[in-house]
């Protein structure tokens, strides 16, 4: 059994079980570091699962600290909307939430080291300038004119660009690295820009800010974290990171340790905050937390659960290539966790009238529902029942097509949970379009079945006209055309993937028993699909968002 569960561990796992037997009494500390420039996403979704569920497998702590080292494009709007993503996915941080920007002191004082040590030196070159310079992977980059200025000087004119003596873009810190070495990242990278911008902790006290690669690895090192959990984007930045943490860090004291995974990919989707900015701004959806979106927000309040959201991370796993997961599976991990909960209502999207032509005028029975098939706990409810009701159009034909074995003239089918009905007759309009089914029912078979035992073969879904509350249903769909947003003629445009038909939003009827439903519960639309209530609903109109169809397609594919 041991080796079975050891065969079962992630990589990185496998990483910290090997530390802790060589150091059981290591205390393991990771972090979460996101930067406060938009709303998370599902793939940070996954991120956040591993650091915060790493830390609570090994008796560990996870910090929350937020990267705001560039505060022209960093609001409190984002940093609210990440904590409460945080908490909505059922994690708690180490203490209270940290800043990149609580170091800023610290990070300049070892800025100042670097240049005393002659591993940092003022630039006068533009970014263009320093981009022209590094050269490829294969062409060493060449020096800049203001490398080997002297310490003295060097000291003297970041102290200036801190107090604000220099137009912003005119100088930056860079590291005296390795114009030569392969790895672009480390031919000596800027370590501090001039950047005249309000920030929305600090305010205007500085206007010089520390690029992410120098505040990364001395914030983690400065919080005591062991695993810096990083995706593999940043793989070749490790060197870099090592680099500046040779510099600060001394003997004895708790070194972290950079380990890279894989990103989550999905299909149909795109993770890149710059684009889900530009949908945004666009107006192409209606705003980060539009259903179709896959930000945390987004995928909340299309009525995901965190439940399945941390299933979905788990059952993905953690790995160290790149891949593509299908998004059938993180809806086939949705419709898993909803199934097991969600009660079951029944609502009618394209309504056709029906008239059971022998039941009494102003009569109403309760017809008795199971609300959840999968939970006893859920119990049962009480559906009204009388002589007109709500059928889905698609239920009936004129003309059945083969093996149909729904209404049409002459059929009997159940209705769902109650009596037989036998179609006599239909009505249509001018334009000849059916407007009305007539039946006749049989009394004899409320429970579902009639008592000479013939069968009907099949079922269809009602609500009753007279009882039914008007609904406002968006269908939601996924909003790209292709499993690859990106596979367009010119590369360039995604926007022609866009799938038009991603919402619909139509009128429906359904049953009365929601009636009092609160923002978020969920249902499952007997045929339909489960939906969720939306924060839009009023107290005269209930907006439900579908949140997945019931049929997996993700399993169809793999079997």
């Amino acid at each position: 059994m041991e080796s079975l569960e050891k065969k079962s561990l992630n990589f990185i796992e496998q990483i910290i079980e090997k530390e802790l037997s060589a150091n059981p009494g290591k205390n393991i500390i990771t972090r979460f570091p996101p930067e406060p420039n938009g709303y998370l996403h599902i793939g940070h979704a996954k991120s956040i699962c591993l650091n915060f569920g790493l830390a609570n497998k090994y008796g560990g702590k996870c910090n929350l600290r937020f990267d705001d080292t560039n505060p022209a494009k960093e609001d409190t709007e984002y940093v609210n909307s990440i904590m409460d993503d945080i908490k909505w996915l059922g994690f708690e941080w180490n203490g209270e939430p940290r800043y990149a920007s609580d170091y800023f002191e610290q990070l300049y004082n070892w800025a100042e080291l670097l240049i005393k040590k002659n591993k940092a030196y003022i630039c006068d070159m533009s970014a263009d300038e320093v981009a022209q310079s590094r050269g490829t992977p294969t062409i060493p980059g060449k020096e800049s004119p203001y490398r080997n200025r002297s310490i003295e000087e060097n000291l003297e004119l970041f102290s200036k660009m801190k107090n604000g003596a220099f137009p912003d873009g005119s100088k930056t810190l860079r590291a005296k690295t390795d114009m030569s070495t392969p790895n672009m990242q480390m031919r000596d990278p800027v370590l501090y820009r001039i950047l005249r911008s309000h920030h929305h902790r600090t305010g205007d006290k500085w206007c010089i800010y520390p690029m992410y690669d120098f505040a990364h690895g001395q914030s983690d090192f400065i919080e005591g974290i062991t695993h810096s959990i990083c995706t593999l984007e940043f793989e070749i930045h490790r060197p870099l990171y090592d680099w500046f943490l040779d510099q600060i860090c001394e003997e004895g004291q708790i070194r972290p340790r950079q380990i890279e995974f894989a990103r989550l990919n999905l299909t149909y989707t795109v993770m890149s905050k710059r684009i889900l900015l530009d949908l945004v701004k666009s107006k192409t959806v209606s705003g980060w937390d539009d259903p179709r979106m896959p930000t945390i927000c987004g995928i909340r309040r299309r009525g995901y659960s965190s439940e399945a959201v941390r299933s979905f991370a788990e059952k993905i796993g953690v790995s160290k290539t790149d891949s593509t997961v299908n998004f059938a599976f993180l809806e086939h991990c949705v419709r898993e966790d909803l199934n097991k909960k969600a009660k079951r209502v029944m609502a009618v999207l394209n309504p056709l009238k029906l008239t059971i032509i022998n039941y009494p005028e102003n009569q109403t029975e309760e017809i008795e529902l199971i609300n959840n098939p999968e939970d006893d706990s859920a119990g049962k409810r009480k559906v009204p029942f009388s002589k007109t009701l709500y059928i889905e159009r698609e239920d009936f034909a004129e003309v059945p097509p083969p093996k149909y074995h729904r209404l049409f003239p002459g059929n009997e089918v159940r209705l769902r949970g109650t009596y037989f009905v036998k179609c006599t007759d239909f009505i249509k309009d001018s334009s000849g379009n059916i407007t009305e089914v007539i039946c006749e029912y049989d009394p004899q078979t409320k429970t579902g079945y009639s008592p000479d035992g013939r069968k009907v073969k099949g079922t269809i879904h009602w609500v009753s006209a007279q009882h039914a509350l008007q609904i406002e249903t968006r269908l939601y769909d996924k909003l790209f055309l292709k499993e690859n947003p990106f596979d367009t003629e010119d590369g360039k445009d995604y926007k022609t993937n866009i799938n038009p038909d991603s919402l619909k939003v139509i009128n429906a009827y359904i049953e009365p028993t929601v009636s009092g439903c609160a923002v978020p519960e969920s249902y499952q639309f007997e045929r339909h699909g489960y939906f969720c209530v939306d924060y839009d609903s009023t107290p005269e109109k209930i907006v439900f968002n579908k949140t997945v169809s019931l049929k997996d397609s993700f399993n169809k594919i793999n079997k």
